[in-house]
């Protein structure tokens, strides 16, 4: 799965955070003198040969980007909609602030119950996470007019994590996360604001937790082989 996308975001990762849609597409196994590892989680994983990740027991958790996909509310506002369905650049500035809230809520939950206290001042022992949601596509938007059509799809949308791990104080990139994902895509069933904002939670929420279970099992692989 390449450059997908989702409803209104979500997140996840190693215990790496974001670059921007370019690096969604790095194929390659070596990247910004990071190399490639295998990975049961992500569809990338990235790490720098020599990084020592046990020295890290607290997190700085960056504000989560969001960027939707370049031509999502284009294509959606062209496919003959009427106006008051249409997604507005207000809409867009709504849905990106509420997923950047909810995101860093579920996030710092996840850390903290994971055993890394989440600070705001860079030191020796913490890690600095930076965290980006990429290429959003949402099949059924939160729109003035959506409360009066039921959509149905196969799911509720697509998106891209980007994850960067960096040492607080130094800013040295220590590793990076991509990941691409198709969110509920199960049955055909109806999409509204209540459901893309379950499946957004239940997404970031299996991000988040798979983002602390990969800082403990890189603390147990560390120093990382070059």
């Amino acid at each position: 799965m390449d450059r997908r996308h989702f409803t209104v975001m979500a997140l996840g990762g190693l215990a790496m955070a974001a670059a921007g849609p370019a690096l969604a597409d790095k194929p390659s196994a070596e990247w910004d003198g990071l190399v490639r590892i295998k990975a049961k989680r992500f569809d990338k994983v990235y790490v720098r040969p020599g990084a020592d990740f046990r020295v890290y027991s607290k997190v700085i958790l960056d504000p989560t980007e969001i960027a939707f996909e370049k031509n999502w509310q284009r294509d959606y506002n062209s496919a003959s909609r009427p106006s008051d369905m249409q997604v507005t650049d207000k809409d867009i500035q709504r849905m990106a602030d509420e997923g950047r809230k909810s995101a860093g809520q579920i996030l710092e939950k996840a850390y903290t119950a994971g055993g890394y206290p989440v600070v705001t001042e860079p030191a020796p022992d913490v890690l600095r996470v930076r965290t980006s949601l990429i290429d959003i596509v949402v099949r059924a938007p939160d729109v003035a007019g959506a409360m009066n059509v039921r959509t149905y799809s196969r799911d509720a949308g697509e998106i891209t994590l980007v994850m960067e791990a960096r040492d607080s104080v130094t800013g040295s990139l220590l590793g990076r996360v991509v990941d691409d994902r198709t969110v509920d895509d199960f049955t055909m069933e109806w999409r509204n604001r209540v459901t893309n904002r379950a499946d957004f939670s239940r997404q970031v929420e299996t991000w988040a937790k798979n983002s602390v279970k990969g800082l403990d099992e890189l603390k147990a692989l560390s120093p990382i082989a070059g």
